[in-house]
């Protein structure tokens, strides 16, 4: 197989650990990956120590390249996000990460309520008002439409002047991209899930903060109920 590239090579090979094609304990060595890639040795060291930065091999002299159980890998590392939802781990990922949004979102938008700027609230409900202007029109599955619902959700913990919360909206921003590429954002989004984005936004411009917590849940809620059906 000929990757040409130490891009292509990195993302194929991360793909594949992080899909479980080459599972945990896996031992891989320099010139067999220089043989199965068709690359310079220059390429396949470059892309072991990108993988070795994200704690998903570990290189010992004499050994190899082994890689690494999951528990010990980076997990919250958006590309590492990436490769999981481009592989075969994809339905597992999507749970994971809504299960992650679940647990931090509704207390972020708590948060975001009680100590957002003006500014803030006024963008986060401005960007509310596009997605249900393109939600109404049947654009929910345009690109548009996923920047948008990305940008909403990255405002939303920004705002909340909380660093370790906002520091989720990497990982979040993923999982929404991710089911945009599987085809879960339909052209006209589910009437409850974008009325309850709409009046988190609400909430959150009126300093409502339990209302902002419990719209927040509810949208969070039923997109887990959703990716929990992939199969």
């Amino acid at each position: 197989m000929s990757q040409g590239s130490h891009t292509s090579v990195l993302d194929d090979l991360g793909r594949r650990i992080a899909g479980g094609e080459l599972p945990p304990g896996t031992v891989l060595t320099l010139a067999g990956l220089e043989q199965e890639y068709g690359v310079s040795r220059t390429v396949i060291r470059e892309s072991v120590r990108v993988l070795e930065s994200k704690t998903m091999v570990a290189s010992k002299r004499r050994v190899g390249v082994t890689v690494t159980p999951m528990h010990r890998w980076h997990v919250l590392d958006p590309v590492l996000i990436r490769w999981r939802l481009e592989s075969p781990a994809r339905a597992q990922q999507l749970v994971a990460l809504t299960e992650l949004r679940l647990a931090v979102e509704p207390a972020a938008a708590r948060l975001t309520a009680i100590r957002a700027s003006e500014d803030a609230r006024a963008e986060i409900g401005r960007l509310a008002a596009v997605l249900k202007e393109l939600g109404d029109s049947g654009r929910g599955d345009t690109e548009e439409y996923l920047a948008a619902d990305i940008a909403f959700h990255n405002c939303l913990l920004e705002a909340c002047g909380n660093l370790m919360l906002s520091a989720i909206k990497e990982p979040i921003a993923q999982v929404i991209s991710g089911r945009h590429r599987a085809g879960l954002t339909p052209a006209e989004p589910v009437h409850a899930s974008l009325h309850n984005h709409v009046e988190a936004a609400a909430a959150i411009v009126r300093g409502d903060a339990d209302g902002a917590e419990s719209y927040v849940r509810a949208y969070v809620e039923s997109i887990l109920g959703e990716v929990r059906t992939i199969g």
